[in-house]
């Protein structure tokens, strides 16, 4: 890492409120910032051809699974997501490659004096950061996966070819409400209009919302199934139901919750091609599809880390995530107990302080050793203050104990296991990134 880049990241973090550091008091709400960044850099939102992407939960891996497919038909993909988890410059690459850092240092030299004076957040710099970057170095296509909310969000400035919202569940209520209807109407600010909009999940408490707003930007005929209509509900589309036995594409992501996303993504795709006009066919679909990880670097998606003893961390961090986490690792445990009766679970949790944790805690599953630890944030919920609430909830389990230091709770967990038990990391993407580097 060179001095010039890492006196830029000290700025980036010291002079912007980052909401991966801060939480809430980092957030702006409203786009004049973002308007005002574009202008000063000659709008490259303007000139970028996007797929914008929201939802509560799977954003990341569907930016991903869309952003490969696209690679692999040939075309130049800028790929913009948040947060990262080791390195900074995950959040902006072209064709899986992060940005480099001579880019980062002159962007913020270029613009430094523009920056002190509006005092934009850290995601907003970063958004037009990569908005720069991917115009500079003529991108083809950008995917583009929202912040936080929709409506709001920096992103919206785009008006992209196509917009996806993967799913709606309880997350950030301090900022988007504490009902599924309301968290919908947030992350339906994203669908403009004439533009078509696919959404991964049909719930009946969310369909009015996405009905009533596709209706205003003109992308709803008389009903759901009419050719004149112009939004898509992914679960409703048949694709994973009945063809995944023969024609559902190979994933490199593991994860049994990645099949919401494999469809989402798979119908945004369809719908790039037959209504986007975008160029892809379908071994180009499969081959994104299998080798997702390899061409966009993701990771922490249900992700192997060691085989003796198999150790897997996840990125999953609220009730709607971690309950197919939990699902998954109940299911593996009792597969993994048929050759090896013996194995034992254990489980090395941090969490942040604004998630659902009582919830969370409740969906995890009790026949486990817990190792409670924090990530290194300011936004981390302390280790003994979720080991009490998981002894509030589980007065009688003697198998749980905390730490203060991620690193020892790893390290713990690993020199206590046998080669036949599973280790699993997860419960935030910052306790994740922390172990991962």
């Amino acid at each position: 890492m060179s001095t010039a880049y890492q006196q830029t990241l000290d700025y980036l973090y010291t002079s912007q409120p980052a909401f991966h550091q801060v939480g809430a008091a980092a957030y702006k709400p409203g786009l004049d910032n973002t308007w005002r960044l574009m202008e000063h850099l000659g709008n490259p939102h303007i000139q970028l051809r996007a797929v914008h992407i929201a939802g509560t939960n799977g954003k990341g891996s569907t930016s991903h699974l869309i952003a490969a497919a696209l690679q692999a038909q040939g075309y130049k993909v800028g790929l913009f997501t948040s947060p990262h988890l080791v390195d900074f410059r995950e959040r902006i690459r072209i064709n899986g490659q992060m940005i480099p850092q001579q880019q980062v240092v002159d962007f913020v030299t270029d613009n430094r004096s523009f920056l002190d004076q509006l005092r934009p957040s850290f995601f907003e710099t970063t958004m037009a950061l990569a908005f720069w970057y991917f115009v500079e170095q003529k991108v083809d296509i950008a995917v583009v996966e929202v912040g936080l909310g929709g409506r709001l969000d920096s992103t919206n400035v785009l008006t992209p070819l196509l917009s996806v919202i993967t799913n709606i569940g309880i997350d950030h209520t301090e900022f988007l409400g504490d009902t599924l209807p309301q968290i919908a109407a947030e992350k339906a600010g994203i669908i403009k209009l004439n533009v078509p909009c696919v959404v991964g999940e049909m719930q009946e408490e969310t369909f009015p919302i996405f009905e009533e707003r596709a209706r205003a930007c003109e992308i709803w005929g008389e009903g759901p199934e009419t050719t004149d209509c112009r939004i898509w509900f992914a679960n409703q589309c048949g694709f994973m139901r009945k063809r995944r036995k023969k024609e559902a594409p190979e994933c490199q992501l593991k994860g049994v919750y990645q099949e919401h996303n494999l469809q989402t993504a798979f119908v945004a795709l369809q719908v790039l091609r037959n209504i986007c006009g975008v160029e892809l066919d379908s071994q180009s679909i499969a081959d994104g599809f299998a080798h997702v990880c390899d061409l966009t670097g993701l990771r922490g998606r249900w992700e192997i880390l060691s085989t003796q003893p198999l150790t897997i961390c996840d990125t999953g961090h609220n009730s709607h995530g971690i309950r197919y986490v939990a699902e998954q690792l109940n299911a593996l445990l009792v597969e993994h107990r048929l050759t090896n009766p013996d194995a034992q679970l254990r489980i090395v949790l941090g969490m942040v302080n604004d998630k659902d944790i009582d919830d969370v805690l409740a969906l995890l599953p009790v026949d486990a050793v817990y190792y409670f630890t924090q990530p290194h944030t300011s936004r981390a919920l302390s280790a003994e203050a979720i080991y009490s609430k998981w002894m509030a909830l589980h007065p009688d389990h003697l198998v749980s104990r905390y730490y203060d230091q991620a690193q020892e709770a790893l390290r713990l967990a690993q020199s206590e296991a046998s080669s036949a038990d599973i280790i699993f990391v997860g419960g935030s993407n910052y306790l994740v990134g922390e172990l991962l580097t």
